[in-house]
């Protein structure tokens, strides 16, 4: 493809498949030394055997992991945080472990990377959170979801300041075709999405790739911080 991140490091943490893999392969297209990082190594080098990618192990919701992992890797140039837990439910159903793992992952495990990576990070590098739809579509059922990805946008604008001239901004997906929906069942699935795809402005639903995409733009465009991206399909429009 092309070189956006030619001789750049990025560093992907989250899962070996899904928004994480499209981001990490298309790093890997752009130029780039492409790390990926998890909790499970061993399957994420699986997930990439067929590429140059390395596999590092991090626990997102412990401290030392991540300060372990910023001493391996030292100077990088991006760090993307895609790892996510879903509070899903009402509010007579929250469940208060769920949420504070939700929070611990989404919200508290990404502002540990930037205290950890920060100081060692090159000049112009960046970091990208994941917040998501829900912190902009309010419905009933999905208050755990919203409010983790609501603090999501907050932390992305409030470090693009601490951080500066190091950029920070967040992605908001959609509803994405990943595997993050297989607990649906086929056909459950199939519906879910035909519902979703019929009630939103583009009329399908997202990709790995669209949001890649995204990601790629928030690495390569030096003039942009404290942005949260919403690559949503208009769903919050409707």
């Amino acid at each position: 493809m092309g070189n956006a991140l030619r001789d750049r490091t990025v560093v992907v943490v989250g899962r070996g498949s899904g928004i994480a893999h499209a981001i990490a392969m298309l790093a890997q297209a752009e130029g780039a030394r492409v790390v990926v990082a998890g909790r499970d190594r061993a399957k994420l080098a699986a997930a990439y055997s067929d590429s140059d990618i390395t596999a590092e192990a991090v626990d997102i919701t412990d401290d030392e992991s991540i300060a372990d992992l910023a001493g391996r890797l030292g100077a990088v140039d991006h760090v993307v945080s895609t790892a996510s837990a879903r509070a899903r439910g009402k509010l007579r159903d929250l469940d208060r472990q769920k949420l504070q793992l939700s929070f611990d992952t989404k919200v508290i495990g990404p502002a540990m990377l930037a205290k950890h990576f920060a100081p060692q990070m090159k000049s112009g590098g960046s970091f990208v959170l994941f917040s998501g739809v829900h912190a902009f579509k309010h419905n009933v059922g999905y208050l755990g979801v919203g409010i983790t990805n609501g603090a999501v946008d907050f932390l992305a604008r409030w470090l693009a300041v601490e951080l500066a001239p190091l950029r920070v901004n967040a992605i908001s997906p959609g509803v994405i075709d990943t595997g993050a929906w297989d607990a649906f069942g086929e056909d459950g699935k199939r519906d879910y999405f035909k519902d979703i795809a019929e009630g939103n402005p583009v009329g399908r639903i997202g990709t790995a790739d669209d949001i890649a995409d995204a990601a790629l733009f928030a690495m390569t465009n030096t003039f942009m911080t404290g942005v949260t991206l919403k690559v949503d399909g208009g769903e919050p429009l409707v």
